[in-house]
């Protein structure tokens, strides 16, 4: 079984350190980077040109700069437990995580790198989970294990707990939504160590980062996307493991979801899925027969929105244009370019500078709003 993308890439020091000096200035998102990359060529060019670009999206101040210095200081850190900050198409990048459209620049991975490269199947849940949910959890997890891919899932009490302990030794992957030395919960810092020797961790946050309330979003995609698809088991409504289903559709992967009781809360959500289209899975064939066809094809690195052109030769008065469309309500870049009249390239490069300036916020399925 592979799920492989041809390892074509290797960077310098100076290329990864230059690389984590943007991700780690203030208002560059893994967008933004991707964007800047695609348009100035490296990571130093667009490090240059950073406060004059904030300043454009009207910036009182220009925002931090990571420094070489601070940037040296992780990698070593990072290093000293065991840590690598890795790009896309590097070894140890997960091949599914380098096709979304914002992928993590660097990724801190650990454990045993060769699992990373093998195919996943996520399963994510209730961190409230029955007797019976946790058993099955388990069961799924073995088997799915025993059939060669590797389980993914984001450490969290319950269900993902319980598809980390069936599966360390055939190998699993954690998704953190911290710093590598910031386990959440800590609890499960004795699960990880366990789970390391076969199996690997993944995070893009750096060292020292205490997860957040909104950080666990945006661990939800790396954990749908790094996988063939994403297995609900208990999740009630507006639960995070829904959102990680929402992130797997809209990044292209497989759905399942497993039934439940309709006297149970902690089914309603999996219930919902099914209703919606995610496929009923009862054992681990169900999800083997589905990703089966996906795995015959190769996995491919393709152009991704990030990397379309940018101009930043804008007229102040489009974007004042664009500006004025946009508010607390999230609006698509889609209406934005329609109700502006201008070229996706023009609002591409506004949406940029006001991000940089600390004025934009990015939400879910590509909206934005003006902070």
């Amino acid at each position: 079984m592979h799920d492989r993308t041809p390892q074509t890439r290797h960077l310098t020091d100076a290329d990864r350190i230059d690389r984590l000096r943007l991700i780690r200035s203030d208002n560059v998102g893994p967008r933004t980077f991707n964007s800047l990359i695609s348009h100035f060529g490296n990571a130093r060019a667009a490090l240059e040109r950073l406060p004059d670009l904030a300043q454009r999206g009207g910036a009182v101040r220009s925002g931090r700069i990571c420094s070489e210095e601070e940037a040296r200081a992780e990698i070593a850190a990072a290093s000293n437990i065991g840590v690598s900050l890795v790009a896309p198409g590097e070894a140890a990048y997960p091949p599914r995580l380098a096709t979304l459209d914002d992928p993590p620049p660097l990724l801190g991975v650990r454990g045993a790198p060769e699992v990373l490269m093998r195919p996943m199947i996520a399963i994510v849940g209730s961190r409230n989970a029955s007797g019976a949910g946790l058993k099955f959890a388990g069961q799924l997890a073995r088997d799915l294990g025993d059939a060669g891919f590797v389980v993914i899932s984001g450490l969290a009490r319950g269900i993902d707990q319980a598809a980390h302990r069936a599966t360390i030794q055939s190998g699993t992957v954690a998704v953190l939504a911290g710093g590598h030395d910031r386990i959440y919960p800590p609890e499960h810092a004795d699960l990880l160590t366990a789970l390391l020797e076969h199996g690997g961790a993944i995070s893009e946050m750096p060292l020292g980062h205490v997860p957040r309330a909104r950080d666990f979003p945006r661990r939800n995609r790396l954990i749908s996307g790094a996988s063939l698809g994403v297995v609900v088991i208990e999740a009630a409504h507006r639960s995070g493991s829904l959102i990680t289903a929402r992130m797997a559709a809209e990044q292209g992967r497989e759905v399942f979801a497993v039934p439940g009781s309709p006297l149970d809360p902690r089914a309603a959500g999996t219930n919902d899925l099914i209703k919606q289209g995610a496929a009923l899975v009862t054992e681990a064939s169900d999800v083997i027969n589905a990703v089966q066809p996906i795995l015959e094809r190769p996995v491919m690195l393709e152009t991704r929105e990030g990397d379309e052109p940018l101009d930043f030769d804008t007229d102040p008065g489009e974007r004042e244009r664009v500006v004025a469309l946009l508010g607390p309500s999230p609006v698509s870049l889609d209406d934005l370019i329609r109700m502006s009249g201008l070229s996706p390239t023009i609002v591409r490069t506004v949406l940029l500078e006001l991000e940089l300036a600390g004025r934009l916020e990015r939400h879910g399925g590509g909206l934005v709003s003006l902070i």
